[in-house]
This record gives C-alpha cells, sequence and structure tokens, in this order.
C-alpha cells in the first residue's frame, strides 16, 4: 500500500482528491493508497443519514457519500482515507470496514492501549469511550472515505452533535487515554505500520465489548 502523508488540508480539496485517487485505482493507474492527514474544522454527515444539521454550528457541514452519522473533524485529530480496490482483494464493504478497525486497534496496542469494537457500532472504542470513528463509500468496486482517530484533538466541537448517534462525552482521546500528549504525526507512522501488516483478504471478527 502507498501511504501518503499530506498534513493539514482543507475537507473539500481532500474529498476531491479521493475522487480522483479512486478513478486513478480503479483503472489501474496507482497501487491502493492510504491519505493520512488532518483537516481545518468541519462537519461531514453520511448520505444516507437521518441526521439534521443542528442550528448554529460555528464550523462547515458537509453532507457526503460514506456511511454513518454526524462527526467532528479538526486539528489533533488523525484522518485516514484508505483507497482500496475491494474487487482485486476479494473483499466487501463491511470486510474493508473490519480490517480498519483491526489495524486501528494494532494501532492503540503500540501506545498501551487495548482497544476494541462495540456490538451494534462501527468504529474503535477504549475504556467505554470512543476513539476512532468509521465511514466508508464505494465507487467502481473502490473503497474510499475512512477512520477519524482522535489522537490529541479539542473534544468541545463534538458536543454540538450526537457524533455517531453517541452523547458527546462518550468520546475520548489517545493523549487523554495514556495520559500524556502524543504528535498526530508519531500516530500516522503507527498507523502506516499497522495498515502494511493488515492482511489482503476477510479477516475474523475483532474483539468486542460487552
Amino acid at each position: 500500500m502507498d501511504v501518503r502523508f499530506l498534513g493539514q488540508v482543507e475537507f473539500t480539496e481532500a474529498w476531491a482528491l479521493q475522487k480522483r485517487l479512486v478513478d486513478e485505482r480503479a483503472r489501474g493507474l496507482i497501487a491502493d493508497t492510504l491519505l493520512l492527514l488532518e483537516h481545518q474544522p468541519v462537519y461531514t454527515c453520511g448520505a444516507s443519514s437521518r441526521d439534521v444539521p443542528p442550528p448554529g454550528l460555528p464550523h462547515p457541514y458537509h453532507i457526503i457519500e460514506r456511511g454513518g452519522d454526524t462527526t467532528y473533524h479538526g486539528p489533533g485529530q488523525l484522518i485516514g482515507y484508505p483507497i482500496v480496490h475491494l474487487g482485486e482483494r476479494g473483499l466487501g464493504a463491511v470486510d474493508h470496514l473490519r480490517l480498519i478497525e483491526r489495524a486501528l486497534i494494532r494501532t492503540c496496542a503500540r501506545f498501551g492501549l487495548a482497544a476494541e469494537t462495540v456490538a451494534g457500532f462501527t468504529g474503535v472504542w477504549c475504556r467505554g469511550r470512543k476513539i476512532a470513528s468509521i465511514g466508508v463509500a464505494v465507487r467502481r468496486n473502490v473503497a474510499y472515505h475512512g477512520f477519524a482517530l482522535n489522537v490529541d484533538c479539542d473534544l468541545s466541537p463534538f458536543y454540538r452533535i450526537n457524533p455517531c448517534r453517541l452523547e458527546p462525552e462518550q468520546m475520548s482521546t489517545l493523549s487523554k487515554l495514556v495520559g500524556h500528549s502524543i504528535p498526530v504525526a508519531t500516530v500516522a507512522h503507527a498507523v502506516a505500520e499497522a495498515f502494511k501488516e493488515s492482511p489482503k483478504t476477510a479477516p475474523e471478527p475483532a474483539a468486542q465489548a460487552a
């Protein structure tokens, strides 16, 4: 997998880049690619969600192709957009989600955290708090969009919404859980290694919290 570290990128710019890479991947012009970056403050919501934007949000709100409900992205949060040809790997969309969860669980383990999934939700949790949200879309048999891993971000914007149908206080960050600040760049490199270790076929179910 080709990994690209992009720094901080405005959401609509990254959205347009993903669409271009999806087309290139579908045509066989590039390999599977993982974009790692941060966004300026923004809210996004999956197109199939019934969420209605709350009035008076302090940042832009975009309805996009991915699955899932409203969430927040901002500095201190690691965004990952895996551009993956599902057909070449023999994966379905759910298989792809499970592989992302597993890679993020392995990443958390590198920082001494035992992360897990929770039945009925997509994403990654630790000590009863959600630290990573996941939502993907598929076009021309290529998956895009991806995950947001809370590394050392301001959680207050989550209190303006119900993030992914949760109460805001259920959100946390890697830094809060380990007890000290972790640079996003450090976690980005750990995520890159975890994705390179990912199997190319459908995974076994990840460990789930009761």
